[in-house]
């Protein structure tokens, strides 16, 4: 069993292991070469030798305990016929949303056109370098995902003002998502993924009333699926206001939490494992300061099962000397 699932499954509290989101990506200069010649992200995604390559990246660099898969949550939306590009120095664009193209599309063309995230997952959990590490699945969350599919780019600040309009759509979207979601899930697992992660990046744009609706359940039936699948998963519903609540309700096996919550208020209110924390922009100062935001975290978990990673995605422009610190701080720990 990997140092994750230990802290996972059987809830150990004298290891700290770690991974990073975004581990494999845009800070590593070997990452940026092979960018620079795949300039369609999607495209790239889909390449099962080169996304399986950089998702191994950071581990011949790092003393990491997981492999998560070089992919991106709006494969999915991909998956099911809506078009997805991304624009450089704006982010996800997507096509308009046809309901019918989409409610048409047979499980077998969906798997089809995933396949090669799939095959990437295979190699990846077949190689030396991931030999008593965790190889980690992801999917965005149902909410999450119909924010980009009916919104066609990233919210940021706000939604569109009409997104709550067309409640039927809705209803058909995430029932759509449910199904194609378990189906990736499955698939994952399927080519050795051991722990899958949920992202739920804008679960912060919804009021408390809008919760149960959008997030509680369609998360809840997700999370059901992959335990029922026989693996543990995180979830991460980043800015939820309530991360107590959101866990008594989801049960997850582990919670990943974002750099605007208070660790010491998780740490007295959450009673499962807990990940994440660390705001990435502590990786753009020193290490002195590193070494005492990772400590900080350490201290508050150290009687609790905890997993070491960011409160967010490492960011473009941090430095993969900083990054080797941080392990090295945490493995020393």
């Amino acid at each position: 069993m990997s140092p994750i699932q230990e802290v996972i499954i059987n809830k150990k509290t004298s290891i700290n292991p770690i991974w990073i989101m975004r581990q494999a990506g845009r800070y590593l200069p070997e990452f940026r070469e092979i960018r620079a010649n795949n300039p369609d992200f999607i495209k790239l995604c889909l390449n099962h030798k080169l996304s399986s390559e950089i998702t191994l990246q950071p581990l011949k660099r790092y003393n990491l305990d997981a492999a998560i898969i070089f992919s991106d949550i709006l494969m999915v939306p991909y998956g099911i016929n809506q078009k997805v590009e991304f624009k450089k120095n704006f982010g996800p664009l997507l096509g308009d949303l046809n309901l019918d193209k989409i409610l048409s599309i047979q499980e077998d063309s969906f798997i089809e056109r995933l396949k090669p995230v799939y095959k990437a997952l295979e190699t990846i959990s077949n190689n030396d370098l991931t030999l008593n590490k965790s190889t980690i699945g992801f999917v965005g969350a149902p909410w999450t995902l119909m924010v980009y599919m009916i919104n066609k780019q990233s919210p940021k600040i706000k939604l569109k003002s009409n997104f709550f309009n067309d409640q039927l759509l809705i209803k058909k979207i995430l029932f759509i998502l449910e199904k194609f979601l378990k189906i990736h899930i499955k698939n994952q697992v399927d080519s050795g993924a051991q722990i899958i992660q949920i992202f739920d990046s804008w679960a912060g744009l919804l009021e408390d009333k809008d919760l149960p609706y959008y997030i509680y359940n369609p998360t809840f039936n997700l999370v059901k699926f992959i335990q029922s699948l026989g693996i543990p998963v995180i979830c991460f519903p980043r800015n939820i206001k309530d991360y107590k609540k959101y866990c008594d309700y989801i049960k997850p096996d582990a919670i990943c939490i974002d750099y605007e919550i208070d660790p010491l208020i998780i740490r007295k209110d959450i009673k499962i494992p807990v990940q994440g924390g660390l705001d990435p922009k502590v990786l753009l100062t020193d290490k002195e300061n590193i070494k005492k935001e990772a400590k900080r975290y350490l201290d508050i978990f150290k009687d609790h099962p905890y997993i070491f990673n960011l409160g967010h995605g490492v960011l473009p422009e941090t430095d993969p000397n900083m990054m080797e610190y941080l392990v090295k701080t945490v493995k020393d720990y």
